[in-house]
Order: C-alpha cells, then sequence, then structure tokens
C-alpha cells in the first residue's frame, strides 16, 4: 500500500473511534445514533477511503429505542476457528463469550469472538432473516473493535444496540475482504434496525 493510501486509511480509523467514543458519549442514544448516521453518510460520500466514493445512498432502517439492549455475558471456553470471510480465506477469531439479551420479547444469543490477529478485538457479525433480502447477505457488523465500532458497558452488561448494525465494506466493493457471521449468529428474528441495503 503507498505512503498516501496507508495514511487515509488511518485517517478513516481515527475519525471512526472518535466516533464511536461520541457514540459511547452521549446520553442520548438517538442523538448518538443521528451522529453515527451523518458521520457515516460523510465519510462514504467524500472520504478517499470509501468502500464507494461518492456514494450517497446508505439507506437506514427508522431509529427503534427496543432495538438497543444490555447483554450479560457467559464465558466460553473454546478453541479458535476460522471464520468465513468474503474472500478466498477464511480468518481465525476465538469464540470467548455468549451473549445474552432479549429482542422483541424473544431471549436470543449471539457468540463474541476475538480476532486472533495481532492486536486482537472484538467481533459480533450477524445474520438474520433480512440477510440476502434488505440487509447484506453475508451478516451486519455490529461490534468490530480493530476498527473502533464499540458500543461500550452499561452497569457491568454489553450494549448491543441494534440501530448501529451496518453493512460490512466488502458488500459495497468485493475487493475488500471482510469476515462474515459464524453459524452461532443467525437470528430466527428479523433485526429491523440499522443499515439496509437498496
Amino acid at each position: 500500500m503507498a505512503v498516501a493510501d496507508t495514511l487515509t486509511l488511518l485517517d478513516w480509523k481515527r475519525r471512526v473511534f472518535a466516533l464511536y467514543a461520541g457514540i459511547r458519549a452521549s446520553q442520548d442514544p438517538e442523538d448518538a445514533w443521528n451522529l453515527w448516521r451523518e458521520t457515516r453518510d460523510e465519510l462514504f460520500r467524500t472520504h478517499p477511503q470509501s468502500p464507494q466514493p461518492g456514494y450517497a445512498d446508505l439507506a437506514y432502517y427508522d431509529y427503534d429505542p427496543a432495538a438497543r439492549v444490555l447483554a450479560e455475558l457467559e464465558e466460553v471456553d473454546a478453541a479458535p476457528a476460522a471464520i468465513e470471510t468474503s474472500g478466498p480465506e477464511p480468518m481465525l477469531f476465538k469464540p470467548f463469550a455468549l451473549a445474552h439479551f432479549e429482542l422483541r420479547g424473544e431471549p436470543l444469543t449471539l457468540e463474541l469472538d476475538w480476532l486472533e490477529s495481532y492486536g486482537g478485538g472484538v467481533f459480533l457479525c450477524f445474520r438474520d432473516p433480512t440477510s440476502g433480502t434488505e440487509t447484506y447477505g453475508g451478516g451486519r457488523y455490529l461490534l468490530d473493535t480493530v476498527k473502533g465500532a464499540d458500543l461500550g458497558e452499561e452497569n457491568g452488561r454489553l450494549v448491543l444496540d441494534f440501530n448501529f448494525s451496518y453493512n460490512p465494506s466488502c458488500s459495497y466493493d468485493p475487493s475488500w475482504v471482510c469476515p462474515l457471521a459464524p453459524p452461532a449468529n443467525r437470528l430466527a428474528v428479523a433485526v429491523l434496525a440499522g443499515e439496509r441495503h437498496e
């Protein structure tokens, strides 16, 4: 990667980290969501590292306060496992916890994974009945702390606000390689919150 490309990628990452710091600091989840949308829209339109430079058609479901949940974590002891990606090679992640929560009255569980590469990071990608129709078929990201997507904790529980779920870069440009939702993270409940695909 050329130096100029590396520096613009670093700028993108700084902006996303700053965005999520602002989200975690906000006292109003809907205000934080509006900031998230505005910032993402601006990055997609104008930033050199945009998966689709000039793209102005990001679509979202309406904000839903009920899509913000707090998850209880259950520790798991599992060996690292290869997670399918949008590219030819899988990526190694270690499942480290199960996140238990309720969404629309349904008790649900999602697996939290830790990237096994240098530095690591928490990763949570899920599929639901909207995947492949209204949203990206490979799943949407909710947490990807390597790239700054971190919604924080509240009273010892993990914040899972599905209003902040988004389609990965590979859904816009196949030259990006993205890990996809592991089999454990396929929900039966439709998540009508977060980013959509038009």
